[in-house]
């Protein structure tokens, strides 16, 4: 056979054939990169495949008070940046890419598909996908998004620096990002559906004692104003009825999150909301050798640490399914 014909059927050959790994970890943030922190420290060479937002929701996070270890506070990102380098120098491979399929039918290996290309035959598998933000999902949210629309008032804020600005939520993550609106824009006005906070005390206070956030209870969105940019926002009381237009610049939405779990659906089993359910005590799901944590199945905590915690479980859940696994093929 011609030269010329030889080669291109062995560099398809070469870029079809697997990849074996013996811990892939699916995502990285603070459960990723623990997991890989135990694995590597386990000789079970992990590598991690980073995602669309490498480091998790912690690289949006300023801040970070309530993460043992950092008596001043520790920013988001650097916080993450330190997760990433401890976990590679214990020799994580860390790579920048999106896992865009998997199969976990069968017994392990597992077909996981990388960037709708690469092909990686896996021992085990932990999931550490996290969640995303949530939106209203009204016409002009989208139209606007990028216009003076965000999810992330730590990513935008600064573009508003002086403004006035609405966030719309009631919880934690809603308290937190409109205090730190406050610090930067002139005022930031909060509408809450319901007539009180989802969030904890401490964060409710924090909101209720900062002079420049004017809190709109009862109250929902009906339109963001502006045609090429955010003008203002419609709301309307869900009580009395009440409509009215308040003039701001930029509007944050901080309603929830979404777990990252989409294309787990088909093998994995999860609650109505798409967090994966994990056997009580452990990260084991109800696949053999697959293993969740984080954000990914924790709806109720949803913190830094927790998170890292349950990275730790899904790493030492792995760690002793392959001991088990290698003893047993061993006898």
């Amino acid at each position: 056979m011609p030269i010329h014909l030889i080669l291109p059927l062995y560099l398809l050959f070469m870029t079809t054939t697997p990849e074996k790994i013996e811990c892939l970890i699916i995502g990285s943030g603070p459960a990723g990169y623990t997991a890989a922190i135990y694995a590597a420290r386990a000789d079970m060479k992990p590598v991690v495949y980073a995602g669309m937002q490498p480091g998790g929701q912690l690289t949006i996070t300023t801040d970070v008070e309530n993460y043992p270890g950092y008596p001043d506070g520790i920013m988001g990102p650097e916080m993450m940046e330190n997760f990433r380098k401890q976990a590679e120098r214990l020799g994580t491979d860390v790579r920048y890419g999106m896992v865009t399929a998997v199969d976990f039918t069968g017994k392990p290996p597992y077909k996981v598909v990388v960037d709708e290309k690469h092909e990686i035959l896996a021992e085990t598998v932990i999931i550490s996908t996290g969640a995303s933000a949530k939106w209203l999902g009204i016409p002009s949210e989208e139209k606007l998004n990028g216009r003076g629309v965000s999810a992330c008032a730590v990513c935008d804020g600064f573009f508003f620096r002086g403004k006035d600005v609405a966030i719309v939520g009631a919880g934690d993550t809603a308290c937190e990002e409109a205090s730190y609106l406050a610090k930067i824009c002139n005022k930031v006005y909060m509408i809450v559906r319901r007539d009180e906070f989802r969030a904890s005390k401490a964060m409710q206070h924090r909101v209720e004692n900062t002079p420049n956030i004017e809190i709109l209870f009862n109250s929902e969105t009906d339109e963001i104003l502006g045609d090429m940019k955010v003008e203002g926002v419609r709301i309307h009381n869900n009580v009395t009825g009440e409509k009215k237009e308040i003039a701001v610049q930029g509007f944050f939405v901080a309603i929830g999150h979404q777990p990252n779990t989409e294309i787990f659906k088909s093998f994995i089993t999860m609650d109505e909301t798409g967090y994966i359910i994990t056997q009580p005590g452990s990260s084991k799901t109800n696949i053999e050798g697959v293993f969740a944590c984080g954000d990914a199945q924790d709806k109720i905590y949803r913190q830094a640490v927790t998170a890292a915690g349950s990275g730790c479980m899904a790493a030492l859940d792995a760690e002793r399914y392959l001991s088990a696994k290698h003893h047993a093929a061993a006898h």
